[in-house]
């Protein structure tokens, strides 16, 4: 297919009309990015059905080239180029009656919005701003994304096994008899599970890393993304 393969290069394509980028490419980044969007809807508006509305209408608005084109793409980030454009779109444009005059409730694309108020409802209860909700869901987003990207790698290497077993290290669990309890489920020694996870985590920040790249313009970008998304993250 013959158009960009990171997802930022891939809006900046499709805000020019002649670059002939897919519809079916644009379909592909909006489900594989719209839960953050629903979070920051529904944080706005409080309604689970306003929010499921307005979010299909978003990103069916967002499919079309003219109004991508209008969009200003601000520092070269495809999360604040979305949160940016979201942001716009419920402030200037559209309240839930008119999505509701528009077919609220059609469905435009395959996004599983009975799973969206599920994972909403699992928030922190705090006073976080709909901006930290947009933050923190497009973190753990990535972070869910480069495990996924990692637990494919370890399958076609034969361990699925092995990362099933480690996987729960990969987010900072070092207790010493959890260590030992894995090595005895493994058949192997204390030393060889801290190798093997060593190896898992490097492998994960660099599933990691790659999967923040593909929603930045430059390689430079990668770092700063990083932190702000581990900030972001707590």
């Amino acid at each position: 297919m013959n158009f960009p393969t990171t997802s930022w290069s891939l809006v900046l394509a499709a805000k020019e009309p002649a670059a002939g980028v897919s519809g079916a490419a644009l379909e592909r980044l909006c489900e594989l990015y719209w839960y953050p969007v629903y979070a920051y809807i529904r944080s706005r508006r409080g309604s689970p059905e306003d929010a499921r509305d307005l979010t299909q209408e978003f990103f069916f608005r967002l499919l079309d080239k003219h109004y991508l084109a209008a969009i200003e793409a601000p520092r070269g980030r495809f999360r604040w180029f979305l949160q940016s454009a979201v942001k716009n779109f419920l402030a200037n444009e559209y309240d839930s009656r008119q999505a509701q005059k528009r077919g609220g409730g059609h469905t435009f694309l395959s996004l599983d919005m009975d799973g969206a108020e599920q994972m909403y409802r699992l928030e922190p209860a705090d006073r976080s701003t709909p901006e930290k909700i947009f933050d923190r869901r497009w973190g753990l987003l990535l972070l869910s994304r480069a495990m996924e990207r990692l637990r494919q790698e370890q399958e076609k290497l034969g361990k699925s096994a092995h990362f099933d077993r480690l996987k729960q290290y990969l987010v900072g669990d070092d207790d010493q008899s959890s260590y030992q309890d894995a090595a005895r489920s493994m058949g192997t020694t204390e030393g060889a599970v801290k190798v093997a996870v060593y190896r898992l985590r490097r492998r994960f920040a660099e599933a990691l890393r790659a999967e923040i790249a593909e929603t930045v313009r430059n390689q430079t970008d990668v770092d700063a993304e990083l932190r702000f998304l581990m900030t972001a993250l707590g």
